[in-house]
């Protein structure tokens, strides 16, 4: 019988791409969302998928019994609002996923003795003081700000995982994700990338916050999806960063966008919002000797395919 995996968020972004590549590899794939950003039209490719199944739901609620009916050798935890609007309009529900959302997935994964796997974030470094951040770096996190809904529901999770884990032996893996793009992008959803595309396609100013020598990071969704199966496969716990060890400034990425998008868009810049971290880069030792992962595509090459994306 084919194995099956659990996809919280299995309608996002990531988690779309996620439940692609395990029915490519044979599983049967449960997807579950509540679908407050995650949307159909990122699974709907999948739907006439006999090994795919989508349910609708919030994992802060009791689990139905179409999916505690299932034998589960794999749960992967990806639900969360994951950018600035979203979390901070979904603040109370970005706080609760983190928390009783993770339990509630912790538990089934006690229960059928299935493999946990957690999203974690690069959030949890929050302004680092360490460049670049490793997994041993345990951060510089306002718990008390406009950001802190997101960043400390992650920190709570991976606590929680943590007491999981050694309290009551569920075998668990924890991912730092470092900032990701690709096709199935909300173009709404006012993360750098997908705003300067879209702002670029349109003709609109391109909007860049603070000075734009903040520095990101930019991994490609092929290449942490590829991150995220290497570490659930591995037996590794974690946490261990998954992303793209390449420093671009904010400006820097506004320029190319620019170019590859032949875009005649001026730059401007409004102020930089609070707690928004001004270097972001992971190290990514941890994830090339224990999962002889590094990523492959550069930023130049994902960028053309994100923007043939938004432009279709």
């Amino acid at each position: 019988m084919p194995k099956t995996i659990l996809i919280a968020g299995g309608a996002g972004f990531l988690g779309s791409h996620l439940s692609d590549s395990y029915l490519a590899k044979g599983y049967k794939v449960i997807a579950v969302d509540n679908l407050s950003t995650g949307a159909i039209k990122n699974i709907e490719h999948l739907k006439s998928n006999p090994d795919f199944l989508f349910v609708e739901h919030d994992i802060c609620a009791p689990l139905p019994s179409v999916i505690m009916d299932h034998e589960l050798e794999i749960i992967a935890n990806l639900a969360s609002p994951a950018s600035p609007p979203h979390y901070q309009r979904l603040a109370l529900e970005t706080l609760n996923v983190g928390s009783i959302g993770v339990q509630n997935l912790l538990e089934l994964a006690k229960t059928k003795k299935a493999r946990f796997f957690q999203a974690s974030t690069s959030e949890v470094y929050g302004d680092p003081e360490i460049h670049p951040q490793p997994e041993t770096y345990k951060g510089c996190v306002n718990s008390y700000g406009p950001r802190s809904m997101y960043d400390e529901a992650k920190r709570f999770a991976e606590a929680m995982i943590y007491v999981y884990h050694n309290k009551f032996k569920v075998d668990t893996a924890i991912v730092r994700i470092f900032n990701t793009y690709g096709p199935r992008m909300d173009r709404d959803d006012g993360r750098v990338v997908s705003n300067l595309i879209v702002q670029a396609l349109a003709g609109q100013p391109l909007t860049i916050y603070g000075d734009g020598t903040q520095t990101r990071s930019f991994c490609y969704v092929s290449d942490l999806i590829r991150g995220f199966i290497a570490l659930i496969e591995s037996g590794e716990e974690g946490p261990i960063n998954i992303g793209n060890d390449g420093e671009f400034t904010i400006l820097e990425l506004a320029e190319i966008v620019k170019e590859l998008t032949k875009s005649k868009s001026e730059i401007i810049f409004k102020p930089l919002p609070g707690d928004d971290p001004l270097q972001r880069k992971p190290d990514i030792t941890l994830a090339e000797k224990k999962l002889k992962w590094s990523p492959t595509v550069q930023l130049r090459e994902g960028l053309l395919s994100t923007i043939e994306y938004f432009k279709s």
